[in-house]
């Protein structure tokens, strides 16, 4: 247990970057289209790294992508990618770059369709979630998630497997996955 003496997810326990990200945001619900936005964004790039990788870089993403204003990546352009390229604070990796100017593109024409994003999004969410006991009643994936990425899929999103939508619905509160015991079960 910490030093503060919150029992938490297992998973957390002991590291304060990550016992930080989980008492004050993942699992909480989002409704905020920014906030969406840019988890959406972290979980594409984390696929294939640790989410630590992308919590230490995590400012330097936001300064990188415009705050993820989804408006000005989507008019990014060939000097932007190699800024982007030779950025060493964050994840250099070409085809997530590049889907991530196609996605933030995606999202307007979500938010102009819907509303908002959080309107779409939200209506993929399960009805209730599962209360989770241990590691091994944690999926990697859902009925629900892989919903969600075949329709991203469909609207022409990259990067947008069920896995990386199960995350994204796991760290915007869209499923509560905290484990028996943690102070936020």
């Amino acid at each position: 247990m910490s030093s503060n003496h919150k029992q938490r997810c297992f998973w957390c326990e002991g590291d304060p970057l990550y016992e930080k990200y989980h008492d004050e945001e993942w699992g909480s619900p989002c409704f905020d289209d920014k906030k969406l936005f840019e988890m959406l964004i972290l979980e594409s790039f984390q696929a294939g790294l640790s989410w630590r990788t992308i919590l230490m870089k995590r400012e330097n993403f936001r300064k990188a992508f415009h705050n993820f204003n989804a408006q000005k990546i989507s008019s990014y352009g060939s000097g932007d990618i190699k800024r982007l390229m030779n950025d060493k604070g964050i994840v250099r990796n070409r085809l997530k770059i590049l889907a991530t100017i196609n996605n933030a593109k995606r999202f307007l024409e979500i938010q102009k369709e819907f509303g908002s994003f959080a309107k779409y999004i939200w209506q993929i969410c399960p009805e209730k979630s599962p209360r989770r006991r241990s590691l091994k009643d944690l999926p990697a994936t859902t009925p629900e998630s892989d919903a969600l990425a075949k329709d991203l899929k469909e609207k022409g999103f990259k990067f947008m497997g069920s896995t990386v939508c199960y995350a994204h619905m796991q760290a915007t509160g869209m499923v509560n996955d905290h484990m028996k015991g943690c102070f936020k079960f």
